[in-house]
């Protein structure tokens, strides 16, 4: 039989993670000693007390059944308590909070439960591919709304036509942000939620990276805003604050009709996340967070041994606050693919180019801090020799 996809996947663009690993594997083959900077997946163990939580968890028998697609009271209650304690926030735990299998999952299936065919969906570019790929799924047209350098790697609200707006349905934003690293400047929430109340939309903050943070700032919840409830709700991942990209384990809080429309589309898809995990998890959020300290001060020697040793080559180099990523501007000369592609033929490094996550970030490379301080430094001089 001549099988056929259909035309929801026809229209996916090719996921960039995806072709990364492939040519990745193309030059490891040729023997190369490969440096990886290009997916955001933590080198750093997750934390020894999580893991032996789980092992704990495992062996409990209640944990052997189905869970809740919805999570269990006992992890909607700690993530509650969680965000009290980070955000001052109060949140019931019933209807405010939802367990979420890694957060990737909420954000594709999220536009189920509010878009309609040919509704809008407002996305930010360069951003995380899910954002339209869940657009499309739901049948939605995607709006990008560029993030450049001249506006902070904002999206201008204001200059979105009128006849997008009548159709938008939802908007995605994004801060710290992947991948430019950018943070919300003081008044942008509030603008946002005031842009949500006048045009009727939901808005849906990607909080991923909000525990990534460095030389003092505190990243904000979009919640913290006022009547930013009555409008939106905020999607958060264990994954790169405690080391547990493997673990798959995140948590949605806010509107409580916005959380139910999310539950629907997970009690009809998913039959919730393993009772153990989410066990591993409460021990996560009830521990000391010192293990985030510490990832944060490695992040930060990380950050600045790269940061330092390109700017000593004479590439302009920003120092990100907040997320493990840097985005830097490509030599003069060079676009965003071509430069990708000299480091890793010449130099084993893999970094991601700018437009692969939209047009916009074209001139620019993604360079995640997941490898070794030491590591870091022998990718700096690799740079050096191609430059």
């Amino acid at each position: 039989m001549d099988f056929h996809f259909s035309s929801r996947l026809g229209g996916l663009p090719p996921y960039l993670f995806v072709e990364l690993d492939r040519k990745k594997s193309e030059v490891k083959a040729r023997g190369v000693d490969v440096i990886d900077l290009g997916i955001g997946d933590p080198d750093i163990p997750t934390p020894d007390f999580i893991v032996e939580s789980f092992i704990r968890a495992v062996k409990k028998t209640e944990n052997h059944r189905y869970p809740s697609s919805e999570g269990s009271m006992a992890f909607r209650q700690t993530v509650a308590n969680w965000c009290k304690g980070r955000f001052g926030l109060e949140f019931e735990p019933g209807s405010e909070v939802a367990c979420l299998i890694g957060s990737k999952e909420a954000i594709g299936h999220f536009p189920l439960a509010f878009v309609n065919p040919d509704d809008v969906v407002l996305v930010p570019t360069p951003g995380y591919p899910v954002y339209h790929i869940g657009a499309l799924f739901a049948g939605a047209q995607t709006y990008f709304m560029p993030l450049v350098a001249n506006n902070n790697f904002l999206p201008d609200l204001e200059s979105i036509p009128g006849d997008i707006l009548k159709k938008a349905r939802m908007i995605w934003i994004n801060y710290p942000n992947n991948p430019t690293g950018a943070i919300a400047p003081d008044g942008f929430f509030e603008k946002v939620v005031a842009f949500a109340k006048e045009n009727d939309i939901i808005v849906c903050h990607d909080a991923a990276y909000s525990e990534m943070t460095y030389d003092g700032y505190t990243a904000p919840s979009f919640l913290q805003t006022p009547g930013a409830k009555d409008v939106g709700l905020e999607f958060h991942s264990l994954s790169k604050t405690y080391n547990m990209t493997g673990w798959r384990i995140g948590f949605a809080v806010g509107n409580s009709q916005l959380i139910t429309g999310l539950k629907k589309v997970k009690s009809n898809l998913d039959s919730g996340q393993f009772g153990a995990v989410q066990d591993a998890a409460i021990a996560a959020l009830e521990s000391d967070q010192s293990c985030v300290r510490e990832m944060q001060r490695i992040y930060t020697e990380r950050r600045d041994s790269l940061v330092q040793g390109l700017e000593r080559l004479g590439l302009s180099c920003p120092s990100p606050v907040a997320t493990f990523y840097v985005w830097m501007p490509v030599p003069s000369g060079h676009t965003s693919q071509s430069f990708c592609t000299l480091l890793l033929d010449k130099a084993g490094i893999v970094c991601t180019p700018g437009n692969a996550f939209g047009a916009p970030g074209e001139g620019y490379v993604r360079i995640a801090l997941t490898v070794s301080k030491k590591r870091m430094a022998e990718a700096v001089e690799r740079i050096a020799t191609v430059l």
